[in-house]
């Protein structure tokens, strides 16, 4: 089932389908890149790991259980009777660190490694001020700025705060921006509307050679009917985090006429 938006789908961005959408994303553009790529350059996938907190509830009977968890801090959590468990049971709710693999794409030179490209899809967490990740993600974007690589970065999320521009775009709820070595400070931006089609973007590479493209629609498409989200996602529901009033008025009667609300 092919997703109901014409661009990006805004229930992607729950948690329960994001991480998921966000590797398989980074998968299908170094796959696609090195299908297209000249033969000096090569596409590959860099891991990053972080750590998210999760709240597990689980019953305790009387009788001690030995495990072992990664807590958010040392104190104890505080326990109360759950009315549905056995007697002699207690019910908790333990704040657990998860790690949490972020990808990245970059294009390199086969001969020397050298970084030409770096590809950025932003997760949650790199929009999250506050959180490692969202610290960690911040200095390498200008580190990368102030390198001789060209810099790409994907937002397709609508929640979090924005990475910063000299210039503020006109509103939207997704950005896709391509900042090259060879023009900076200036940088182009595309400003993605919830009706709007994905754009195909340009990925620069060394001079002479000529940029190459990225559809990131037909990416999108792509990992959208590879993952099976049209069977997880419920589409009665209002994608989170809320959408603007307009954007409500507009996503309720698109999806009626689709036929999936």
């Amino acid at each position: 089932m092919p997703s109901p938006f014409p661009g990006m789908d805004p229930y992607i961005e729950t948690p329960e389908v994001w991480s998921d959408f966000h590797g398989d994303a980074a998968s299908e553009i170094r796959a696609r890149l090195n299908h297209t790529l000249p033969a000096a350059y090569v596409a590959r996938l860099t891991p990053y790991v972080t750590y998210e907190v999760i709240e597990i509830t689980e019953t305790r009977g009387i009788r001690p259980d030995v495990g072992v968890w990664r807590k958010v801090r040392e104190a104890v959590s505080a326990y109360t009777v759950s009315p549905t468990a056995s007697a002699g049971s207690f019910e908790s709710a333990i704040p657990v660190e998860v790690p949490l693999a972020l990808l990245s794409v970059e294009i390199r030179t086969i001969a020397a490694q050298e970084l030409i490209t770096a590809i950025e899809i932003l997760s949650p967490v790199n929009k999250r001020p506050g959180h490692e990740a969202y610290r960690d993600y911040q200095r390498k974007r200008r580190e990368l700025l102030r390198s001789p690589a060209h810099f790409v970065e994907i937002d397709l999320l609508r929640s979090g705060e924005r990475s910063p521009l000299e210039i503020q775009p006109p509103t939207a709820p997704y950005y896709v921006t391509v900042s090259r070595a060879t023009r900076r400070p200036t940088v182009e931006v595309w400003p993605i509307q919830l009706r709007d089609a994905l754009p195909i973007i340009p990925v620069p590479l060394l001079e002479p050679d000529p940029d190459v493209t990225l559809d990131l629609g037909a990416i999108v498409a792509s990992v959208y009917e590879r993952g099976a989200y049209g069977a997880q996602i419920d589409y009665r529901r209002s994608p989170l985090p809320p959408l603007t009033e307009p954007e409500t008025v507009w996503l309720d009667e698109h999806l009626r006429q689709c036929g999936v609300r």
